[in-house]
């Protein structure tokens, strides 16, 4: 695995040979480095990385190809973008998909995140061919890991997290999600996101461009990027979902020992409780600090105890504070969504403190101004 070989592997498979800025090469480098040198992949996990690289090349290719040859996409206006900012594992998945039930709402779509040109039809949205072909990735995920869908489940003609577009400029935390990369993880600590969201905003115009549609976009990675986020859309709104953050820290770190392990035999739970309880808690002094110096921004903050006892209300009072109109029609289809997607609707994500190597007086420690804030409430964690 070495960069130059993916890189003309994706050419290949394309017939294109522009990437255009090279701002994703840095990143895809020290990846690359990190995955040969710390990630301790199996046979299973390396070709695993090696086709999902080769994938977040080859759809770069595709876009730059499009974009180049339609100049007026750079004219698509995207107009007042919600992020739901919510850290992992507290609702922003629900959220998002309760969201979609609005037809006014434009998601970012499972299927359309890797595989974008040409531009999705309004016609044909819900029955595009590529939905097939994210179905078929997401039955390779559950064949190699059948028990994940319970820890955590996106359907492939459903809502997606941005960070499979920002993976396409390798500056994103979906890489450390999978593949255990410490080097890479410092490297993404400290780096500049501007070419990221760039990027982004090409994908979201040449999306759009056919289909389109008041964004409500979603990740917890955007917490470490807001300056960039905002750079790329200066009239943002965010949607901020708050959880125990014990519960969080031990639900993400079980999460990505999960996922991780789906491609390397080795156990890295040391790492993995150490490097994502920083990693959450600079998604919780990020976000803090970007508030009290843009106070111009809209911030809705939503408790996920309200989320889970009152889906639809919830995003009825959310979508007051946003200043947007929910339906009577788009209302009743949340309503059945909630309905119909319960908590453990895929089987029970169980996990302890202790079996992840996590302290709850360290924990507690560390998060409690962000719990006094939000006045968060504790919940049951072993």
């Amino acid at each position: 695995m070495q960069a130059d070989e993916l890189v003309a592997a994706a050419r290949r498979e394309t017939g294109l040979d522009d990437l255009g800025p090279e701002s994703y090469r840095e990143g895809l480098e020290v990846l690359v480095a990190a995955l040969i040198d710390e990630a301790q992949l199996s046979d299973v996990g390396r070709l695993a990385l090696e086709s999902q690289i080769t994938a977040n090349l080859a759809n770069r290719l595709r876009v730059t190809d499009w974009t180049t040859r339609h100049p007026e996409l750079a004219d698509e206006r995207i107009e007042r973008p919600v992020f739901i900012l919510g850290m992992p594992r507290t609702g922003t998945t629900f959220l998002s998909y309760l969201f979609d039930q609005d037809p006014a709402t434009r998601s970012l779509m499972r299927w359309e995140s890797m595989n974008s040109v040409p531009p999705p039809e309004a016609a044909t949205f819900t029955t595009d061919l590529r939905i097939a072909a994210a179905r078929e990735s997401a039955t390779m995920l559950d064949t190699l890991n059948p028990g994940f869908k319970a820890v955590h489940y996106e359907a492939p003609d459903g809502p997606t997290e941005c960070v499979a577009v920002l993976s396409q400029d390798f500056k994103s935390i979906l890489w450390e999600t999978i593949a255990n990369v410490p080097s890479y993880g410092k490297w993404i600590a400290a780096c500049d996101y501007t070419s990221a969201y760039e990027y982004h905003r090409r994908v979201l115009q040449l999306l759009q461009s056919r289909a389109p549609g008041r964004w409500v976009l979603k990740s917890p990675g955007h917490r470490l990027a807001l300056d960039a986020v905002t750079g790329a859309y200066p009239d943002a709104r965010f949607v901020v979902t708050h959880r125990d953050p014990v519960k969080v820290v031990a639900s993400v770190c079980s999460l990505i020992a999960s996922l991780s392990g789906t491609f390397s035999d080795a156990d890295h739970r040391a790492y993995i409780a150490e490097h994502w309880t920083g990693v959450l808690t600079e998604m919780v002094t990020r976000v803090e600090r970007f508030r009290e110096r843009k106070r111009r921004y809209t911030f809705v903050d939503i408790a996920y105890a309200d989320l889970v006892a009152d889906p639809v209300g919830t995003v009825l009072a959310t979508y007051d504070a946003l200043g947007d109109e929910l339906t009577p029609a788009a209302k009743a289809a949340m309503s059945a969504y909630a309905s119909d997607n319960r908590q453990g609707k895929y089987g029970r994500h169980a996990y302890e403190l202790a079996e992840l190597g996590l302290d709850r007086g360290d924990l507690e420690a560390r998060f409690a101004a962000y719990r006094n804030r939000y006045d968060i409430p504790p919940e049951d964690v072993a």
